[in-house]
């Protein structure tokens, strides 16, 4: 193998690809040689207590890679885990500022105890350096930053050590000479002074409650941004004297019981010692997570500077485009992603389909449809067609999505050009539109479904709308029941048994829902709806030979239940008073159809979950066989920077607690409340739009288990 040699010295970390010649994900490299082929040969650095000491060299391909400086490898070397390393790297502000921290620069980091402010106190080399080619670790020695007012008579405990993915945020000072202390890890100890310890963060009391008293004195007033109107779902940030900043959004305004003025309740972006529930002063304004709820008077809230800028306040920068990693197309398209490498490859921030200008149901359609499914895949199989770049452009995106596990907003916004019509790249759209755009001009294909209504000839449609009336279920149905319903009422059947079917709640975008809340059914039986199927009697299980739509709320007949007899069950159902102004239909059954056999069930898998809350569409989507393999996914969770210059940050989030929920049992799940269940799981039964099902035929990620010769 040829290849020219490195003379610069240079560190990468593999930022995808699987494991290929002792290099994967996460791991971190010192390149030795780059071959002709655009290969790096290299040295490992592996994770533990032998962090420095490179292993033997491995090959990796140069765009797996994404270049380091030695510091930054230092850095991330000392942070055990793989996927934190590469979450870390993707906010590339605070990665940024963690690299040029100096002595007595504040930060805030996470700790047992929650999340707690601190003051750096050295950068620590971490391990022996035996030889030339070890690389000592970098950790962060900080000093907590507590209540008490004095260092204690005792002789000081060592400073603990941080990682760099432990820090959360950064406030540099400009008060002190730049440049860090090194101490060897294995060299004695620092000369301590003594000094005074200040309060912490300062609106917030460290024995689990919101201290009045901090609240009003220790959080500085901002006159030139007071003026600046709040309501609820502002974003706000709060100061403390000691220079933290806090953010949140405002929950609540008013003016809480024993106060004076109009306060604010705030939801922090993360936990912090002393916050509560929602609750103040033993009442309960409004509800979050734990650790989150911050009440302040309004006049201490400032908006939240990192997506605006104000009169008086220097503009921000541009925020840094964040480090997308080099990516190579190829020639042979990537297969749907198996559920072995589903979690190191997709979950964490800027990860998924990146969002940009109302295109979040786009976002989370395209990650529904083609991240793990294979029946999407199978059906889409087919040579790409040069004369239509659109179709092209669908498929670099879903290749780089399976490969790298990113698609950057430029490479959907490209798409979105390519789809025929301008409003597809500004305007807010519902998914069932783009779907109808996206089977017929991206990839040429004929409807999904054919559907046969009252008899007459089939027609095609690629989604499936339930149209029903509220008073014909429970307050709470299930899909099954919403789909049989549905059918039932519109005399509609479908013609064949579809390969993948979408199904569109009774609901209109984010202004009108029919039901509070929807329970998933994760299988689909179909074989009722299937026109000129065999069916079997509800009450016997013999040849149904009639269906009766009647029967179908019957409440002392399973109600929401598709009601088909056999010939002597239909007569006996039907003689009851209740029942005899029904009019069951004859059932078409073949003259040779056997008889006393079970009818083989058709089913289909539920295999994600579009959802809208507020205009915004998000997604879950179950990534393998295991019931707990369910991923959330939103294009545009965070923002970094204003809308001129800033970018959206999606996010995927593993999601086990909704294979936990939909495990329950059918009378679990009847008597489920839904505003007891988790957070993703509520917005699940609440916000649902559309449930996506495939036919079992094909199961999720088939090429799990295809392994190559």
């Amino acid at each position: 193998m040829e290849s020219k040699a490195v003379i610069k010295e240079k560190f990468f970390i593999v930022i995808r690809g699987k494991s290929r010649k002792g290099f994967c994900r996460g791991c971190i490299g010192r390149v030795e040689a780059e071959t002709q082929h655009g290969e790096l040969m290299g040295l490992l650095y592996c994770g533990g207590s032998s962090a420095g000491s490179p292993k033997s060299g491995g090959i990796v391909k140069k765009e797996d890679t994404y270049p380091l400086t030695r510091h930054q490898a230092q850095l991330l070397l000392f942070v055990s885990s793989m996927s934190k390393r590469l979450e870390l790297l993707c906010i590339p502000q605070l990665f940024s500022a963690i690299c040029e921290l100096t002595q007595d620069d504040l930060v805030v980091v996470k700790h047992k105890k929650g999340h707690l402010p601190a003051l750096v106190k050295n950068l620590m080399q971490v391990g022996r350096k035996e030889n030339k080619d070890d690389l000592q670790m970098l950790a962060f020695e900080v000093e907590f930053v507590d209540s008490d007012h004095s260092l204690s008579s005792k002789k000081p405990a060592p400073l603990p050590l941080f990682s760099a993915a432990d820090i959360i945020q950064v406030v540099p000072s400009s008060s002190v000479p730049k440049g860090l202390q090194w101490k060897d890890g294995q060299c004695g100890c620092l000369n301590r002074k003594a000094m005074t310890r200040i309060n912490s963060i300062s609106s917030i009391g460290s024995k689990g409650q919101v201290r009045d008293r901090h609240t009003e004195q220790s959080v500085p007033h901002s006159p030139s941004l007071s003026h600046v109107p709040l309501e609820v779902g502002s974003m706000v940030e709060v100061v403390s004297c000691f220079g933290i900043t806090v953010y949140g959004v405002v929950r609540w305004l008013g003016v809480p019981g024993g106060k004076t003025g109009e306060w604010a309740g705030i939801e922090l972006d993360y936990e912090v010692n002393g916050c509560s529930d929602g609750v103040y002063g033993g009442q309960r304004y409004f509800s979050c997570k734990g650790s989150r709820a911050l009440f302040v008077p309004v006049t201490k809230c400032s908006p939240d500077s990192r997506f605006c800028s104000s009169s008086g306040r220097e503009t921000p920068k541009p925020p840094e485009i964040p480090p997308v990693p080099p990516y190579e197309e190829l020639e042979e398209d990537a297969a749907p992603i198996p559920e072995s490498e589903a979690l190191s490859l997709l979950v964490g921030k800027m990860k998924g389909i990146q969002g940009h200008i109302n295109s979040c149901y786009l976002d989370a359609t395209l990650f529904s449809l083609f991240s793990s499914s294979v029946t999407l895949d199978n059906i889409c199989q087919r040579p790409a067609d040069a004369e239509q770049p659109v179709t092209c452009t669908l498929r670099k995106i879903i290749n780089r999505l399976r490969r790298q596990g990113f698609v950057p907003a430029e490479s959907v916004m490209n798409f979105r050009k390519q789809l025929g019509c301008d409003t597809f790249r500004t305007d807010e759209k519902d998914p069932e539109e783009f779907i109808t755009v996206l089977f017929q001009k991206a990839l040429s294909l004929e409807p999904l479904l054919k559907l046969r209504s009252k008899g007459e000839t089939s027609q095609g449609a690629y989604t499936f709308q339930i149209f029903l009336d509220k008073e014909q279920l429970t307050q709470i149905p299930t899909v099954q029941q919403l789909l049989d319903t549905s059918c039932l009422s519109c005399d509609l059947k479908f013609e064949e048994m579809p390969s993948c079917l979408m199904v569109q709640m009774p609901r209109f975008g984010n202004k009108y829902k029919m039901f509070s809340h929807i329970m998933p059914s994760t299988e689909l039986d179909v074989t009722d709806l299937l026109y000129n199927s065999l069916r079997e009697c509800f009450v016997c299980g013999r040849l149904a030979e009639h269906e009766c739509l009647q029967c179908l709320p019957d409440r002392k007949l399973q109600p929401g239940r598709i009601k088909q007899y056999c010939t002597t069950c239909n007569t006996q159902v039907h003689s009851h008073p209740s029942r005899q102004g029904h009019s069951p239909k004859a059932l078409s059954v073949p003259a040779e159809a056997p008889t006393g056999t079970p009818v083989p069930r058709q089913t289909m898998q539920l295999f994600a979950v579009l959802c809208i809350q507020t205009s915004h569409y998000v997604s879950f989507v179950k990534y393998g066989s295991d019931p707990h393999s369910w991923l959330f996914f939103d294009s545009m969770a965070d923002r970094c920077g204003d809308d001129q210059n800033g970018y959206n940050i999606p996010e995927i989030r593993a999601c086990p607690e909704l294979g936990d929920f939909l495990s329950q049992s059918d009378e679990e799940l009847a008597h489920a409340n839904p505003s007891q269940a988790p957070e993703l799981v509520r917005r699940l039964l609440c916000d649902s739009y559309m449930f996506l099902y495939q036919n079992t035929a094909v199961p999720l990620s088939q090429s799990d288990h295809q392994e190559e010769p």
